[in-house]
């Protein structure tokens, strides 16, 4: 049941729904694509200003010597803290400024954040431009209500989280942004459902396997070693021996969609032999050559109840035993990303302030889910060594990186009520 001061709190959200869809809109415009890594600055200088005028100390940071930073594009970071009437916990909503890129099929402008239908279309709508403006209307609804807020409330615009967050989260988190006593509770606004919050994902190994041949005239194949045959050896192995073996895990994870509640694996791209130049040009043919290279970038997704060097060392093993059993086959194997799964305790005061919002603002249970795919999360918990921190947000992820991106303006505002709520009892201890 609600009270008025509550209720009241509820209604200040509602009146602002034209407000949150313009600044929705407002930081659509700005086309912080990455990669490069286009306008962070003026994304974060947006964010800033507004908090800014709200009260908020504002810092704005440049992830120097992080991947990807130069002076043509610096990886620019802010992060906006105001202070309560007395000491107490600090609740953090951190959201991503950067963007992918927006790709053909759209039948809209992609940066002109246009509303209809009761959507905001746009690219970053969804992920997650939408949750920043609800996760901002929220804290601000939240201190015009009134309430004795203790401790501090801090909102961040990082960059660089659509390719691994080494420029953003993780930079502030290596300097302390994201560790207690500075920190307290987490939340992010990624695009999960409003019914649904996320306390973690899956972990994440990509890597690169190369066989190694010997080169020889395509007429004669017998002189040479064909590399390109000792991948498919690998390929065989694949199908025989892992897949059957990863389809019989099981996982105590959340994880969404179902199909995920087991490791995967996926081949990304297969590269073998020489380069067909001249076959790429008008009327050319391929060079007539044995491979002597074939190379292979996958991507292995992996379980909490994993551990990240039992995986690696049984990977090895499998092509160790191939190195055994077919002649002349060499291979050479080398990392090329990896996160470990993480998941927050359901327990976990966060979780249960935010899944409790959900109940009392939608009338029905949160589902506690876990991600098939990282985010920013990870850095937090591996880094800043937080793990009272989950992902919350407007938005359905299967709309992610689409054409025709959109974030619903109730699930906006639905989704503001309940950060509102969170933050509320995770500040004053009524959670």
């Amino acid at each position: 049941m609600t009270h008025p001061a509550e209720d009241a709190l509820m209604a200040a959200i509602e009146a602002r729904a034209d407000e949150m869809v313009a600044l929705t809109r407002d930081l659509i415009a700005i086309p912080s694509v990455n990669p490069p890594g286009d306008f962070y600055r003026d994304c974060a200088e947006l964010i800033g200003a507004r908090l800014g005028a709200r009260g908020f100390a504002v810092d704005y940071l440049r992830a120097e010597g992080s991947p990807g930073d130069s002076d043509r594009y610096p990886r620019w970071n802010v992060v906006a803290r105001r202070e309560g009437a007395s000491s107490g916990p600090c609740v953090h909503f951190n959201g991503h400024i950067d963007v992918v890129a927006t790709g053909e099929g759209w039948t809209c402008a992609p940066f002109e954040g246009l509303v209809k239908d009761g959507r905001v279309y746009g690219r970053g709508a969804c992920d997650m431009k939408g949750g920043i403006a609800a996760a901002i209307v929220a804290v601000e609804a939240l201190i015009d209500s009134g309430a004795p807020l203790p401790g501090a409330i801090e909102i961040s615009g990082t960059g660089d989280e659509e390719s691994g967050g080494y420029g953003g989260v993780a930079w502030l988190a290596e300097r302390g942004w994201f560790s207690k006593p500075k920190v307290d509770h987490v939340i992010i606004p990624e695009p999960l459902n409003v019914d649904r919050v996320c306390i973690g994902h899956r972990g994440v190994w990509w890597g690169e396997i190369e066989t190694h041949g010997r080169i020889a005239h395509g007429s004669m194949p017998f002189l040479g070693d064909s590399a390109i045959r000792h991948m498919s050896a690998v390929l065989e192995a694949f199908e025989t021996e892992v897949y059957p073996a990863l389809a019989g895990q099981a996982t105590a994870m959340p994880v969404e969609p179902a199909g995920a509640r087991q490791p995967t694996l996926n081949i990304n791209s297969l590269h073998g032999g020489q380069p067909d130049v001249a076959a790429d040009a008008a009327g050319g043919l391929p060079a007539p050559l044995v491979a002597d290279a074939c190379r292979m970038v996958f991507d292995r997704r992996l379980l909490i109840e994993e551990d990240l060097d039992g995986v690696k060392a049984r990977m090895r093993g499998l092509l160790d035993g191939l190195a055994q059993r077919r002649p002349g086959f060499r291979y050479s194997m080398r990392d090329l990303f990896e996160v470990r799964p993480s998941m927050t305790e359901p327990e976990r005061p966060v979780v249960r302030a935010t899944a409790e919002a959900v109940r009392r603002v939608l009338g029905r249970e949160a589902a506690l889910i876990c991600s098939p795919g990282t985010y920013d999360q990870k850095h937090v918990d591996r880094i800043g060594k937080l793990r009272d921190c989950i992902a919350y947000g407007p938005g359905i992820l299967d709309l992610a990186h689409q054409p025709d991106e959109y974030v619903e303006i109730a699930d906006m505002v639905a989704s503001a009520k309940v950060m509102a709520l969170a933050a509320y009892a995770l500040l004053t201890g009524e959670g």
